[in-house]
């Protein structure tokens, strides 16, 4: 995967990723979830590259593995469109709970 095809997966400019790879800047927090998801793999493997950990991304339950082979059958673009309501999903539950 070249850093254009990841920033076009992603939603960011190929340079942001450029940044990314070369530790200088960028939005990386706010992305991260969205690449690896992009490359299909957990959180905590993108950021630690422990290989171990990568079972923590494993899906829980029943629901979580219907989920995922929905999405694995959704084209680039629905799975764009899923990945950003997914996102503003979560920052609204984060919000809420903030309020709580």
């Amino acid at each position: 995967m070249t850093q254009g095809d990841l920033a076009a997966a992603v939603g960011v400019s190929r340079s942001a990723v450029a940044q990314w790879e070369t530790d200088r800047a960028g939005q990386v927090r706010g992305n991260l979830s969205r690449v690896a998801a992009v490359l299909r793999v957990s959180l905590a493997y993108l950021v630690d590259g422990d290989a171990e950990r990568e079972q923590d991304g494993a899906a829980e339950d029943a629901v979580e593995r219907a989920l995922l082979r929905l999405y694995r059958t959704c084209s680039e673009d629905d799975r764009a469109f899923l990945m950003r309501a997914a996102v503003r999903l979560a920052r609204g539950r984060d919000r809420a709970k903030k309020a709580e």
